[in-house]
């Protein structure tokens, strides 16, 4: 899990589904369809419509919360919140073919993710956002570097992603802090071009890799 990962959002002017189709044009390969609060029949059906999207983008769709939905359409993995199914029993219904990511925001919570064998870790808030509600402390720069490195000294060598209240001039400083990719989701749709802002923060982004 590397570069962009896209979060899906609905706005007054986008739906969920309109936000995936700004994403991909824009050039991001990597999308979570995140619907909190919506019943999962209204989950599946956008996921489909999505996933036929994604898969004419060649771009990898991941479901988050919704195992059954993950499954039923045959997305590229799932997105487990702490209020979600444990990794452990989504791993039991899914199997190793899917991509099994995990919210932390502590070096505690990747130590228990890991054990649980996920795939990738959420990390954040790096600082407040309002698409969140139970919003866990905020991190900032110093808090990855020091989760980074506690990883680091336990041999816990997952990809990160930061997450959370993430703008465009934030990346070059978080991705210093040894972070494999960054999140986002209201930073795009709230630009006044949301699929040349995505353009530019893909650019950024694989710049920066190709400097690694």
């Amino acid at each position: 899990m590397n570069g962009l990962l896209f979060i899906t959002h609905q706005t007054e002017r986008y739906s969920y589904f309109q936000s995936v189709e700004i994403a991909l044009e824009g050039g991001c390969r990597q999308i979570q369809l995140r619907m909190k609060d919506a019943p999962a029949g209204e989950v599946e059906e956008v996921a489909r419509r999505a996933k036929m999207l994604c898969d004419t983008f060649n771009a990898a769709l991941y479901i988050d919360d919704h195992v059954d939905v993950c499954r039923n359409v045959k997305a590229a993995g799932v997105h487990l919140g702490k209020q979600d199914m444990s990794p452990s029993e989504a791993r039991r219904m899914l199997g190793n073919q899917y991509i099994i990511g995990g919210t932390a925001n502590t070096f505690e919570d990747i130590a228990v993710l890991y054990k649980q064998q996920v795939d990738y870790i959420g990390l954040g808030p790096f600082r407040f956002t309002s698409t969140k509600k139970n919003l866990s402390p905020v991190l900032g720069l110093e808090g990855y570097r020091r989760i980074i490195k506690q990883c680091g000294e336990q041999g816990i060598f997952l990809p990160v992603v930061a997450i959370g209240g993430i703008t465009a001039d934030d990346i070059p400083d978080i991705l210093q802090t040894g972070v494999s990719g960054i999140a986002l989701s209201s930073t795009i749709l709230c630009a006044a071009n949301p699929v040349e802002e995505t353009r530019k923060i893909v650019k950024q982004l694989t710049s920066k890799q190709v400097d690694k």
